[in-house]
């Protein structure tokens, strides 16, 4: 088993990076995604140093916010490699209106843990995480536990305003009727409401939730990943790149082989 000792709990205090930073930080910032995907392929982790078998543990894999599933890619892939059977959302693009795709992914999760014969492991990255709360409250049964990497489950609007003007943008053209995209309502009106009543029901005590965040997180306020409901576990990562981050790798190599019962 590998140590965290690299791995804290976060104090709620100090502002996203973005507040303040000048344009030339932006810039290097964008870039870090792919000097973490370069660190994790030269780390151990990736080979499986120091990892337990997964002994066939099923892994829902949920992308973020503008992605779709080859944007884990890399992740189910060394999940496989480690013993965990994966299953992918069907996401192409995940810009539909919550509600519509979590029950979506409902059905998904049923038809994957029915296969399995057992409960399965949910891990969503940034919006991605949402899905996987929101269908850990509906379907307990169904759900060993979740991982969120870098998602705003607390308060899904705080986001780098860069990125709240793509979200009110999706919103326009899917109210002016581009088919397979959210609509204002679901920013501001019964369908948001309609969210937020259902992520503020208890979140249920016996799934085993963990939530990692980075202060460094140019995209997602790191203090809304901070959830009441969850382990809350610090890494120094991108956003993007917490998909590919040797750290995040290791903490999943800790962490999910106890939702199969091998470690």
């Amino acid at each position: 088993m590998t140590t965290t000792t690299s791995l804290h709990r976060a104090a709620d205090e100090g502002a996203p990076p973005w507040v303040g930073a000048s344009p030339v930080a932006a810039v290097l910032a964008a870039q870090r995604p792919w000097r973490e995907a370069a660190a994790l392929f030269r780390s151990p982790v990736w080979r499986g140093r120091g990892v337990p078998d997964g002994g066939g543990l099923p892994v829902l894999l949920v992308p973020g916010f503008l992605a779709g599933d080859p944007s884990l890619a890399v992740l189910e892939r060394w999940l496989r490699a480690r013993g965990y059977r994966t299953c992918t959302s069907r996401i192409r693009v995940n810009v539909d209106c919550t509600l519509k795709a979590v029950e979506r992914l409902e059905r998904r999760l049923v038809e994957f843990t029915d296969r399995a014969g057992r409960p399965a492991a949910v891990v969503g990255q940034s919006r991605g995480g949402m899905f996987a709360k929101l269908v850990a409250m509906r379907r307990p049964d169904r759900v060993s536990g979740i991982v969120t990497l870098g998602s705003p489950n607390v308060d899904h609007m705080a986001i780098n305003p860069l990125v709240a003007a793509q979200v009110r943008l999706v919103a326009a053209l899917g109210t002016a009727g581009v088919p397979g995209l959210f609509l204002d309502d679901c920013l501001q009106g019964s369908c948001a409401d309609e969210l937020a009543e259902e992520l503020d029901r208890p979140f249920p005590a016996h799934v085993p939730y963990l939530s990692v965040h980075s202060r460094s997180d140019w995209v997602v306020d790191w203090r809304a990943c901070l959830d009441p409901a969850a382990d809350n576990v610090e890494i120094d990562s991108s956003h993007v790149g917490m998909s590919v981050h040797p750290e995040v790798y290791r903490l999943l190599g800790e962490r999910l082989p106890a939702l199969a019962g091998t470690s």
